[in-house]
């Protein structure tokens, strides 16, 4: 028996979506598409592209309550333009190119054309019929939309900035991607894998939570080998770089709601070395390792990423999705769940169902000897501890199954029953080694399973010359792990002659 992984990630804890909706309405950049959807008319022009006349720019940034005659007011204006194009919050129908240009704005604001009686060289834009959802859709329609302006961030984000695009123009204005080294499904792919890093920190049992996560540690989670011990120079390098190219990154996806990001230092930025900049440590204060960076989905993002991996296929489950199933789905799935997911998981599976009905459908997919049955008899235990008083029927009834007896009597005890009919020696045996194997698949070999398997076989004399003869599919299983981990050598000892007598006996 073996106890392989499940191929899933650990659940995520999601806010509603009545919840998320009203963040995606107050994140910066998609406030700022819907208004700018909202004052586009008759009088709006845009260019090939659908992007705003430049002309319009400033009173754009205006509507926004940007300085319009400042450089980030007119910059913002066409980032939150292109996001409400890109969504369809804004229908845009671009010029004729083949009509040729007008001469200027005075003449395409009177709607002549130029010289040679050529049509205005400006395409007009109007509210979209998405923007309706904004205040009418349902919030799942509102999140779909978010959605789609974080598509289009995304795909923004990984673009090299300015600076390198213009550098990287060859003698006839074409972008050299050569020269440049930029492969967009590479940065695509980089980026992805970054929140999909970042994503696993947040959501794994022990990992960051709602803290936020050095970007050091992300951007070494991307470049350095599991297996490497202390990284190399070259190594080091590539760190820094891509430790600056998140920098940039996060400043982006910052005003889309979908991380909470402190950029780095920018006097570190100047001052640290490579080697520094891995490190991220300094003194080791706290304040002193934000210096270099700090980021964390916020509740918007977990959403958002989570989405983007279930669209690629990822298996990324989340809390609450199993209430409306089966108690055979529900005890597969947190079988593999960490003890805290598991138990909220399972504590909305119960919500609204009639105990005792609930009660017997998880007996019902307790029962088994595959190689998963171990674990979801302990989940289903798990299931049962809440459980009042109108689940006794139900549990009273399998006292007698020989899969679930164990089980029952465990229950019973607990709630002071004093009626319990004592297990026979099988039961009692089949039971220890169904236990050891559900703590092994659960947890792997723990510092607390030693312990654990003292306190078994301490209370039953001769224990490993009943427990080789045990009618369970996981005995030698069990029987070898307690050859390698009970800490009395003699029965560590024991243990492994019974092991090889299971084998052999189930040969």
């Amino acid at each position: 028996m073996s106890a392989e992984p499940h191929p899933t990630l650990p659940p995520v804890r999601l806010h509603s979506d009545a919840e998320l909706a009203r963040d995606a309405l107050v994140t910066p950049l998609f406030a700022h598409a819907v208004r700018l959807a909202r004052w586009a008319g008759p009088h709006t022009r845009v260019e090939v592209g659908g992007e705003l006349a430049t002309e319009q720019l400033a009173e754009a940034a205006a509507v926004l309550g940007f300085d319009p005659e400042g450089e980030e007011g007119p910059v913002l204006a066409s980032q939150a333009w292109r996001v409400a194009v890109d969504t369809g919050l804004v229908d845009v129908t671009e010029p004729d190119e083949d009509a040729g240009t007008g001469t200027g704005a005075a003449d395409d604001e009177a709607g002549e054309g130029d010289a040679d009686g050529a049509e205005p060289r400006y395409g007009t834009a109007a509210p979209g019929e998405d923007l309706a959802l904004i205040a009418g859709g349902a919030p799942g329609d509102v999140l779909d939309l978010w959605l789609a302006a974080l598509d289009a961030v995304l795909a923004d984000a990984a673009v090299p900035d300015l600076d390198d695009l213009v550098d990287a123009l060859d003698a006839g204005g074409e972008i050299d991607f050569d020269r440049l080294d930029w492969n967009p499904q590479r940065e695509a792919d980089f980026l992805d894998g970054v929140l999909a890093n970042l994503y696993l920190l947040t959501v794994a049992e022990g990992g960051s939570g709602d803290s936020p996560v050095p970007l050091p540690v992300l951007a070494a989670s991307m470049v350095v080998p599991d297996d490497m011990g202390d990284p190399t120079d070259a190594v080091l390098e590539q760190v820094s770089d891509a430790m600056m190219r998140l920098d940039d990154q996060f400043r982006q996806l910052e005003p889309i709601g979908l991380v909470e990001f402190r950029p780095v230092d920018e006097a570190l930025m100047a001052e640290a070395d490579d080697e520094e900049l891995l490190a991220g440590q300094g003194d080791g204060s706290e304040e002193d390792v934000a210096r270099y960076g700090m980021v964390r989905l916020t509740a918007l993002g977990l959403y958002g990423v989570r989405a983007r991996m279930l669209e690629a296929g990822v298996d990324a489950p989340a809390i609450g999705e199993l209430a409306d199933k089966g108690a055979d789905a529900l005890l597969d799935a947190v079988s593999y769940y960490p003890e805290g997911a598991a138990q909220a998981e399972i504590e909305q599976w119960l919500t609204g169902r009639e105990p005792s009905t609930a009660v017997a459908e998880l007996l019902v997919a307790a029962r088994g000897d595959d190689e998963g049955a171990p674990l979801r008899r302990l989940r289903c235990q798990q299931a049962l501890a809440p459980a009042g008083p109108d689940a006794e029927p139900a549990v009273r009834a399998v006292l007698d199954d020989p899969e679930l007896g164990g089980l029952a009597r465990v229950w019973l005890a607990e709630r002071g029953a004093t009626d319990i009919p004592a297990p026979d020696g099988a039961m009692v045996f089949w039971l220890t080694v169904d236990t050891i194997a559900a703590q092994l698949a659960a947890d792997g070999e723990t510092d607390e399973l030693p312990l654990l398997m003292r306190t078994l076989t301490e209370h039953h004399a001769g224990f490993f010359e009943q427990a080789w003869r045990v009618e369970h599919p996981a005995t030698a299983y069990v029987l070898e792990a307690m050859g390698r981990l009970h800490p009395d050598k003699k029965a560590a000892k024991e243990a492994r002659k019974a092991a090889f007598k299971a084998r052999s006996r189930q040969a």
